[in-house]
């Protein structure tokens, strides 16, 4: 309280009102002007779609994330950033080739599904793998499964996702992905199918990353379309017993080095403090990578662009940071944190768009008690824009969620994601499913929040006192 109370008399001290959260009015009409410039623009449309044309596709680890990374930087400095520079992130590579799987049944068809591997599988045996199918409900039956329930088969998680605005659903259901192949190895599974976690009834496979810990045997692991998966459970409800062939190509490469690509407008009165935006360049090796996270780097790059064609800096510093490697660990998050947190006092906050191209509906922040205001002064002016005022929990986006433990101060603009699971980590992750005066809304709201969050005079509270006042 005692920090509210000296922030708001250093407000008055400086000629600022108190009810717009200290901000002054030249800061508002400025943010209005953003907001009301980016409505009339495409949000960025042209650089995802370049980026999906260029490069498509770009795998943490492949030439193509190289050439990503190139493109990031020819980009950001065209555009005409203060600095633009790159720092490493070095991590174990792993590469599709192909995947496979064959179900057999008395009195039914031989069928192949439609299937994608998850990331850091391994290859099955030449010829694959046949064995009997057994069908657990979710991971929390797998576990529960008695090891001779299991050993010796294929194991089958059939859970759906529930679709939600929020995205609440995914949570609940990639545990399936996540640890039920390491729960199946360690009961002695010789491979896992998953119905995919997604919402599409579509026929496309939803791939992304499973994790064996070094004591287990890891085991090939593939997600099926959810077509594929209620054929599955269809023939599986017969009675009699499914034999299933699992074949899968895949190859552990040496260690690679790709970077974070980081652009700043450099504040023209407080430079070393920062406002960080943040999305991930990489994408999975199938679709485009248009929503995931195409849209993330176009969004907050216009949102840049549109600040710096002002006549003037911001106070602090804006970042924009293209974190690698997202998709297989949030390994640049990881590395940025580890290599910043010591200069965490100085971040104002991190706000990642890395949830598609739906409109953006609420703002919730992660702040020290005295920021608040603030960030109720920022909805006021992201209101017209449909954005409401959410909570006290954030996240940042999921590259800055290694950097919680260090205190920073986050914000999340959360998006309409009610379809974003229907495309995400398949094929159909392609530009057509991207709006572009949706794509406008997002940048507009990242404009307001980076430019209101650089000219705030008070400090969003990142740092180790972040974490024990919110505690």
């Amino acid at each position: 309280m005692m920090k509210l109370v000296i922030a708001l008399m250093l407000g008055l001290a400086l000629g600022l009102p108190a009810n717009a959260g200290t901000l002054t009015e030249q800061d508002l009409t400025t943010a209005r002007e953003l907001r009301e410039r980016a409505l009339e623009c495409d949000g960025g449309f042209e650089i995802v779609a370049d980026l999906t044309r260029r490069i498509g596709p770009r795998m943490a680890g492949t030439e193509a994330d190289a050439r990503a990374v190139e493109w990031a930087v020819e980009l950001l400095q065209e555009i005409g950033f203060d600095r633009v520079w790159l720092e490493p992130v070095t991590f174990n590579t792993w590469h599709r080739e192909f995947e496979r799987v064959t179900v057999s049944a008395p009195g039914v068809a031989e069928q192949e599904l439609v299937t994608l591997a998850l990331g850091f599988t391994p290859a099955t045996p030449a010829g694959g793998i046949e064995a009997e199918l057994v069908m657990f409900d979710d991971l929390a039956a797998l576990e529960a499964a008695a090891p001779e329930d299991v050993e010796g088969r294929v194991v089958f998680i059939r859970n759906r996702m529930e679709r939600s605005r929020d995205g609440s659903g995914y949570g609940p259901a990639v545990q399936a992905r996540s640890r039920g192949p390491q729960v199946a190895s360690e009961k002695g599974a010789l491979a896992m199918l998953i119905r995919s976690i997604g919402t599409s009834t579509n026929r496309f496979a939803h791939t992304g990353m499973t994790r064996f810990d070094t004591a287990s045997r890891a085991i090939p692991a593939v997600a099926i379309s959810n077509p594929d998966a209620d054929q599955l459970e269809r023939i599986f409800s017969l009675g009699g017993p499914v034999s299933v062939q699992v074949e899968v190509g895949a190859e552990y490469t040496e260690p690679y080095t790709s970077h974070n690509v980081i652009a700043e407008i450099t504040g023209a009165e407080s430079p070393e403090k920062i406002v960080a935006l943040g999305a991930h360049l990489d994408s999975w090796d199938v679709g485009t990578g248009a929503i995931d996270d195409g849209a993330g780097i176009a969004i907050i790059t216009e949102a840049a662009r549109l600040i710096l064609d002002l006549d003037e800096r911001p106070r602090r510093s804006i970042q924009v940071i293209y974190f690698a490697a997202e998709e297989i660990g949030l390994l640049g998050g990881r590395a940025w944190a580890e290599k910043h947190h010591e200069n965490f006092e100085n971040y104002q906050l991190g706000a990642e768009s890395d949830f598609g191209a739906g409109p953006v509906y609420e703002i919730a922040a992660r702040v020290a008690d005295e920021a608040w205001p603030v960030i109720e002064a920022i909805q006021r002016e992201l209101e017209p824009l449909g954005i409401e005022l959410g909570g006290r929990e954030a996240s940042g986006g999921p590259d800055f969620i290694p950097s919680l433990p260090y205190g920073l101060a986050v914000v999340d603009l959360k998006q309409d994601g009610t379809e974003y699971f229907d495309y995400h980590h398949t094929e159909n992750d392609t530009l057509d499913k991207i709006d572009p005066e949706d794509l406008a809304q997002n940048a507009a709201a990242y404009a307001v929040l980076a430019w209101l969050a650089a000219q705030s005079p008070i400090d969003f509270g990142s740092g180790p006192q972040l974490i024990e006042e919110l505690q």
